[in-house]
């Protein structure tokens, strides 16, 4: 099962107080339903939310309805499980405000009513990459422009961050921080599906910071290299042009050690000449004499 499918099973376990049975109803039809024969109809592929929405349905003496199955027009096998209303077309436009432009403010008036209806939107038309993917994603599809701004709009009561695009057929809203997806999980109350999306959030971020160290400790491995076969390919110049004996006692040293420690950086190298001489060199003090090496084989180079 796919992780969006997790967190729509999780949400039909929860349970609501009144208010926001209502708004998560709303929520639903109003991203979902469509007219067959005259008659409103909900569907989804997934069998938990058809059956969560006839629990809720039936909750409401004056709604009866039928069981269909519909082609799916999303290039899936799977066909999708709609609820066609036989009774209570009225009630559910009045009541679940399903064809106002504008959701009536009593119908979110409240945290609970918000959270509700933020699950109906998802339950309808909401998907979340799982975490073990490459990228953090969740979205909405959204036919209607101004219920995609009004579920922005509740989703950054939060500080989601939620960005809004217009696509081909309708509108998608999107969240792709790993920490706000996060709390939007735990905003429509799905604790193990948190417990799950931080964990591998955990992971991922710890092997990302690995990799980064590993990433610039080699970084620095190259660099080190590429510094002591700069400094030996001077001192070879020197070496072809019999110029090793004009430079001084100290700078002849620093040499003779780089051909003997190539692969050193310059602090390592600083250490083993203070250790075998007994005389404290300095990092800074070795680049020097390193320096005077150089400049004295771009002069033969030069010539």
């Amino acid at each position: 099962m796919s992780f969006t499918g997790t967190v729509k099973n999780e949400i039909t376990t929860l349970k609501l107080t009144e208010t926001a049975k209502i708004a998560l109803i709303s929520g639903f039809f109003r991203n979902n339903y469509q007219l067959i024969k005259d008659s409103i109809a909900i569907s989804s592929e997934n069998d938990s939310v058809i059956n969560y929405l006839k629990d809720l349905l039936d909750s409401y003496e004056e709604i009866s309805y039928e069981e269909e199955l519909l082609d799916n027009n999303n290039f899936s096998k799977n066909k999708l499980k709609a609820l066609v209303i036989t009774k209570g077309d009225t009630f559910i436009r009045e009541n679940f405000c399903i064809d106002s432009e504008i959701v009536p403010s009593y119908l979110v008036e409240l945290d609970d009513e918000i959270r509700g209806y933020l699950r109906g939107v998802f339950l309808s038309s909401g998907s979340i990459n799982d975490p073990k993917t490459s990228r953090y994603h969740l979205e909405f599809l959204i036919e209607k422009g101004e219920e995609a701004v009004f579920v922005q709009k509740l989703l950054n009561t939060y500080s989601l961050n939620a960005k809004l695009l217009s696509r081909d057929k309708g509108f998608m809203l999107y969240i792709k921080e790993a920490d706000k997806i996060s709390d939007f999980l735990k905003i429509i109350g799905c604790s193990k599906a948190v417990l799950y999306y931080e964990e591998i959030r955990v992971y991922r971020d710890a092997k990302n910071k690995t990799n980064r160290l590993n990433n610039c400790e080699q970084a620095n491995m190259d660099r080190v290299l590429e510094t002591a076969m700069e400094q030996l390919n001077y001192i070879k110049v020197l070496e072809d042009n019999m110029g090793v004996e004009l430079l001084d006692d100290k700078t002849k040293e620093a040499l003779e050690f780089r051909k003997k420690y190539q692969e050193a950086s310059l602090k390592e190298l600083s250490e083993i000449i203070s250790l075998e001489t007994g005389k404290k060199i300095t990092k800074s003090g070795l680049n020097h004499r390193f320096r005077k090496i150089k400049e004295l084989a771009l002069k033969f180079l030069n010539n």
